[in-house]
């Protein structure tokens, strides 16, 4: 049974960093994402990273703070952010899928989610 299972939530002031980590387990994948949704938003891509070569994709609004990074051997993926602000406040979701691919749509699975709060 594939799973995925977030961590590292939480509330922090702007300017701080958080790590969220995804435990991914039942089978490896091609591509691990993250995205958000923020109230009353739709879900947005924040960062992929595939496997086979290692590229990574972000959004603008995130490029130069946050960090995707996986290990392989663990089927863990992270994802590092800095300097946050209060506009990065969202549920964060782990979502893995079997092509390269930025787009929600074509991830098959997902994790629960863990709540971002950033405070001004």
């Amino acid at each position: 049974q594939v799973q995925l299972v977030e961590s590292g939530g939480g509330l922090v002031q702007a300017g701080d960093s958080l790590r969220l980590s995804c435990a991914a387990s039942g089978r490896t994948f091609s591509t691990m994402g993250w995205f958000r949704q923020a109230p009353g938003k739709e879900r947005e891509f924040v960062a992929a990273l595939t496997r086979s070569d290692g590229r990574t994709y972000y959004v603008d609004s995130v490029k130069g703070r946050f960090t995707i990074s996986r290990d392989n051997t663990k089927n863990m993926a992270y994802l590092q952010m800095n300097r946050l602000k209060p506009e990065d406040t969202a549920v964060y979701y782990c979502a893995a899928s079997s092509i390269g691919t930025i787009n929600p749509m074509e991830y098959t699975y997902w994790g629960q989610g863990t709540q971002v709060t950033v405070s001004s």
